[in-house]
């Protein structure tokens, strides 16, 4: 899959993970700039994620995840690896 295409189903999970249709993400995303990104919101966001793309994420995987970036590039891998 595209990583455009990743990244705009991700943005689609945040907008409905924070009930805010206007948010905009980029690969640069992180925490600190969505307000009311906690620990809470990162579950919801990766059980979101594992729901939308059908895969599971490790816990080394779930550490890399520091930017939306790292997210799409390990969607990416997954679905790639699915799909071989």
């Amino acid at each position: 899959m595209i990583n455009n295409q990743v990244l705009n189903r991700i943005e689609l999970i945040f907008h409905d993970i924070f009930d805010d249709d206007t948010l905009k993400i980029g690969r640069n995303t992180n925490a600190t700039d969505i307000k009311g990104w906690d620990s809470l919101a990162q579950i919801s966001l990766i059980v979101a994620f594992e729901k939308e793309f059908k895969i599971k994420f490790s816990l080394e995987e779930l550490a890399k995840f520091n930017e939306v970036g790292d997210i799409v590039d390990i969607i990416n891998k997954k679905i790639e690896y699915l799909m071989a």
